[in-house]
């Protein structure tokens, strides 16, 4: 079946309308799949034999997660922006196109805005047409700053809708509402998930979250710079327990919309969290303190009790063990 390509790219960067090759696979579409997690999910569904189409606009997104899987004839990309619709068949949709970072989604708030609202009322258009079955990737962000700990999923949250992080929060919180409204309206098949902190290679050196901030200072000497007391705590999913996690949520049974967590209820101060990167790394940096960004959570730790009863999962690996294989990977990539 044709493939229509655009003239003078790589052969596996599509313009417009793609048809999957083999009508017996799976057909899965990943938005935002050349990001960090989205890179992880493609290599996981590949390695099931399924068709993967990654549709990514490389805002954080990056070919070198990918270039890897390159080989692999089930990958298509093609670079495409969720804002706008897009046309392409498919059985499954998992929608993870939105920067998660801090540093990125403050840089054009309103972009933002959009790619989680707009993207999700495109997505859940294409869904609806196709009758595919669509995740979509929310965020512990939704429970703002919690009154309740651990936050269940019932927990409606404490969140500042002006505030400078509110393109992110209340964007994935309207997106989840939009995710809720296709289902009741229009019967449409839905699984969402809540992503606590995650962790492991193929993290943006750059990305302003707390892990890799940690790891590129100590690797680079640099003072490793802790916001307030350090006494606000953060729970740290490796990136492999979470794909699983999100995996097993796409196929579970029919009905069972969630929300659901996902993330390690394993609960760390961020003094803990630097001194612990600083003795795997073996880094002589000094920690030093900054004040508290605006809105910044003071503790987040899932309750993973439903995952654990609908989806059979738990995360396996330990922070000391999930920091030593990120922080291997930030060696090659930091100078």
């Amino acid at each position: 079946m044709p493939i229509v390509l655009l003239a003078g790219t790589h052969p596996k960067i599509i313009s417009t309308v793609l048809y999957f090759k083999n009508p017996s696979m799976n057909k899965i579409l990943i938005t935002g799949g050349a990001g960090f997690l989205g890179s992880h999910l493609t290599e996981k569904l590949l390695k099931e034999g399924n068709d993967v189409l990654v549709v990514d606009n490389y805002f954080t997104g990056s070919k070198a997660n990918l270039e890897h899987l390159l080989p692999n004839p089930r990958l298509e990309l093609m670079r495409h922006d969720v804002t706008f619709p897009l046309y392409v068949e498919t059985n499954q949709i998992y929608n993870l196109a939105c920067p998660a970072s801090p540093v990125h989604y403050q840089y054009d708030p309103v972009q933002t805005t959009k790619t989680s609202v707009h993207g999700a009322i495109n997505m859940l258009g294409l869904a609806k047409r196709t009758r595919a079955r669509i995740l979509q990737a929310s965020t512990s962000e939704v429970y703002g700053d919690p009154e309740v700990h651990p936050q269940p999923e019932e927990y409606w949250g404490k969140v500042n809708p002006i505030g400078i992080r509110s393109c992110y929060d209340e964007g994935k919180r309207c997106a989840e509402t939009l995710f809720f409204d296709y289902n009741r309206q229009h019967n449409l098949d839905i699984k969402v998930v809540r992503i606590f902190n995650t962790y492991g290679p193929r993290m943006h050196p750059n990305d302003g979250r707390v892990v890799s901030n940690f790891i590129v200072q100590a690797l680079q000497g640099k003072d490793i710079t802790i916001y307030g007391d350090g006494q606000q705590t953060r729970s740290f999913c490796y990136v492999d327990d979470l794909i699983d996690a999100m995996v097993n949520m796409m196929n579970s049974e029919r009905g069972f919309t969630g929300p659901v967590n996902i993330g390690n209820p394993g609960e760390f101060t961020m003094l803990q969290l630097a001194e612990t990167v600083l003795k795997l790394s073996g880094s002589k940096s000094k920690i030093i303190h900054q004040p508290l960004p605006s809105d910044d959570p003071k503790q987040r730790q899932p309750n993973i009790d439903l995952a654990k009863a609908k989806l059979g999962w738990q995360p396996k690996v330990n922070l000391e063990d999930g920091l030593k294989e990120t922080i291997a990977y930030f060696r090659k990539i930091v100078a």
